[in-house]
């Protein structure tokens, strides 16, 4: 298929890892990326790495957001990016969203996390960020 992503919707599945029941944030998002032209594919809450790498691969992502307040965003984060990895998948631009200390975000990024947006983030710096890093 020689289908550039400039012809057809960026495709961005959205994702709550681990335990974190609260999806609130999530589902603003993936309406902002929606009402911006984006296909949005919700994963729900709960959902493992695997779950997720899965559902990106499947889906023919180009992006995953992984919302996380769980605090569980050292563990999670890198486990799914490893996974990507393994399934010659690593080239699926992957953003995180949440409550992540400052502290961590140069380490999210160095295992190879495109961007973190942290609470008061506007919905268009995330849709400019995705847009631009995909269209790049």
């Amino acid at each position: 298929m020689t289908e550039t992503a400039t012809s057809r919707k960026i495709r961005v599945v959205v994702a709550k890892p681990g335990l974190d029941g609260h999806d609130r944030g999530a589902k603003i998002i993936a309406r902002a990326l929606r009402d911006a032209g984006m296909e949005v594919i919700y994963t729900g809450l709960h959902q493992t790495p695997e779950q997720i790498v899965e559902t990106a691969i499947q889906e023919d992502a180009d992006a995953v957001g992984l919302s996380i307040l769980s605090g569980a965003h050292m563990t999670l984060v890198p486990r799914i990016v490893e996974l990507l990895r393994e399934q010659d998948s690593g080239d699926i631009l992957v953003t995180v969203g949440g409550t992540i200390p400052a502290d961590d975000i140069p380490e999210l990024k160095a295992l190879g996390v495109a961007e973190v947006f942290t609470p008061g983030a506007s919905t268009q710096a995330i849709i400019d960020f995705i847009r631009g890093a995909v269209l790049a």
